[in-house]
C-alpha cells in the first residue's frame, strides 16, 4: 500500500455555530442602562469588537459593540438606535465601566477608532490578531486563530456585510456574537503561546503602540490617488477631476455614502479624458455610470464647468516630499540601495529565525528611512534614530546590530568600488 493510499481526509473541527453565553440586544438607553449594571458587576477584562459599514456609509462609525466580561451575557449594543446622532453622551457610563479594565479585541487598530467615537477609551489592551502575528502563527484572523489554537471553527462569517441595515438579521447577530464569545479563551491560548515563545514581551510593546497609535495625517490632494488618473497628463483635465472629486466627497458626506457607492473613480477618469462639452453630453456618456450618475446630474455637470473655468490649475505633478520612493533608488541614490540591498536581508534572516512577519521585526519604511539618511554608523546613533522614528524598544534591540553592520558593510563596499575607479 502507497503513502497515498494510507492517507487519511483531515479531521473536521467541530463547528461553534452559537455563542455559548447569553446574547442581549441593546437598542434603548433603558436596556444600556441594565447593561452597564450588568457589567459593572462583573470581573475581568472585557472582549470587545465592534461593527461598521466599510464601503457602504462614509463614515466609519460603529453599528454595532459587541462587549463580553466574566459575570454577564454577550451584550450587542446599536449606537446608532441608541444615539443617532452619534453623540458619546449616551455612553458615558458604559464608557466609565469599560475603562475600569483592559480589553481584549482581534485586530484592534481596526475598531479603536470607531470606538472612541462613541467615547469608548481602552485602558489597557490584549490584540489577540497581533499576538498571534508576534507569536509566528502563519494565518491570523479570527476564523484561522480559532482554529489552531482552540480547534473549533466558526459559523459563516458576515464582516462585508452592511452593518447600518435594520433590522440585523438573526444570523448576522450570531456572528457578531461568536466574535467575542471565543476572545477569552483565544486571550489565554495566545498568551501561552507567547510565553512559550518567549515573545510576551515583545507583543506587550505592540499592543501599547496600537493603543496610544496617533490618526495618520489627510494625504495632500487626495483626489489624486483615484485609480486611472495617473494616466491624464493635462492640468485642465486635471482641474476637472478635482471638482468631480470634491463634488463627489461633499455629496458622499451629506447623503453618508460610500463616495465609490455614488460613482466610481472610474466615471470621472472617463468623463476627464473625454471632456463633454454641453450637459446632454455628459448624460448620453455610458461610460459615465454608478447609483448617482443621473439622479445628481446637475451636482457634476457644475462640477466640470467648476474645473473648466478654474484658474487654480493644480500641477502635473505633486512637489516630492519626503523619501523618495525606494524604487528609482538604483539609478538615483546607489549608496542609500547599496545600504538598502546589503540590510534588507539582515532583516529577513531575522524575521525567519524569531518566526516573525518581516514588517513586525521592523517597519520597512524605518529600516528605509535609515538607509536614505543613515545616522552615524554605531549603536547609539542607531538606536536613536530609530526610537525617533517610532520603532518599538524589542525592535531596536533586535535590529541595531544587524542595522550597524550592514551599514558598515556597505561603506566597505563603497570604498572598493572607489579604490577601483
Amino acid at each position: 500500500m502507497t503513502e497515498l493510499e494510507t492517507q487519511q481526509p483531515p479531521v473536521e473541527l467541530p463547528l461553534l455555530a452559537a455563542p455559548r453565553a447569553e446574547v442581549f440586544l441593546v437598542e434603548t438607553p433603558e436596556e444600556l442602562e441594565e447593561a452597564v449594571a450588568t457589567l459593572r458587576s462583573g470581573t475581568g477584562p472585557f472582549a470587545v469588537d465592534a461593527e461598521r459599514a466599510s464601503g457602504f456609509k462614509y463614515s466609519q462609525r460603529a453599528y454595532l459593540v459587541q462587549v463580553y466580561r466574566a459575570g454577564s451575557p454577550i451584550y450587542l449594543i446599536d449606537p446608532a438606535a441608541i444615539a443617532p446622532t452619534a453623540s458619546t453622551e449616551p455612553f458615558a457610563e458604559l464608557a466609565e465601566v469599560m475603562a475600569t479594565d483592559a480589553w481584549i479585541l482581534h485586530a484592534a487598530s481596526q475598531d479603536i477608532p470607531c470606538l472612541r467615537e462613541l467615547g469608548l477609551v481602552a485602558p489597557a489592551l490584549f490584540d489577540t490578531e497581533l499576538g498571534s502575528r508576534i507569536a509566528g502563527l502563519d494565518r491570523v484572523g479570527l476564523g484561522a486563530v480559532t482554529e489552531a489554537l482552540l480547534g473549533l471553527r466558526l459559523a459563516k462569517e458576515h464582516s462585508a456585510v452592511d452593518w447600518s441595515t435594520r433590522p440585523l438579521a438573526n444570523d448576522w447577530l450570531n456572528y457578531a456574537a461568536l466574535d467575542v464569545d471565543v476572545l477569552f479563551d483565544l486571550w489565554a491560548a495566545v498568551e501561552a503561546t507567547l510565553i512559550e515563545r518567549k515573545k510576551l514581551e515583545w507583543a506587550k510593546q505592540e499592543f501599547a503602540a496600537t493603543l496610544n497609535a496617533q490618526p495618520k495625517a489627510a494625504k495632500v490632494d487626495k483626489w489624486r490617488g483615484m485609480t486611472g488618473l495617473h494616466d491624464v497628463k493635462d492640468a485642465k483635465k486635471l482641474a476637472i477631476a478635482r471638482e468631480l472629486w470634491l463634488a463627489r466627497e461633499a455629496l458622499a458626506v451629506k447623503l453618508d455614502v460610500s463616495p465609490g457607492r455614488l460613482i466610481p473613480d472610474s466615471s470621472i477618469v472617463n468623463v476627464v479624458k473625454e471632456t463633454p462639452k454641453t450637459k446632454p453630453q455628459l448624460a448620453g456618456n455610458r461610460s459615465f455610470v454608478g447609483r448617482a450618475s443621473r439622479s445628481y446630474l446637475d451636482t457634476w455637470w457644475k462640477a466640470i464647468e467648476d474645473g473648466v473655468n478654474s484658474r487654480d490649475l493644480p500641477a502635473l505633478k505633486l512637489a516630492a516630499t519626503g523619501i523618495p520612493n525606494h524604487r528609482i533608488w538604483p539609478t538615483r541614490f546607489p549608496e542609500a540601495d547599496r545600504r538598502l540591498k546589503i540590510i534588507r536581508p539582515l532583516i529577513a534572516e531575522l524575521a525567519e529565525k524569531n518566526g516573525l512577519p518581516v514588517e513586525n521585526v521592523l517597519t520597512p519604511d524605518y529600516l528605509r528611512s535609515i538607509c536614505f539618511e543613515p545616522p552615524k554608523y554605531e549603536i547609539a546613533a542607531v538606536t536613536e534614530a530609530l526610537r525617533v522614528l517610532g520603532a518599538r524598544e524589542w525592535q531596536i534591540e533586535l535590529t541595531v546590530q544587524p542595522i550597524v553592520d550592514g551599514l558598515l558593510a556597505s561603506l566597505e563596499v563603497e570604498e572598493t568600488s572607489t579604490d577601483l575607479a
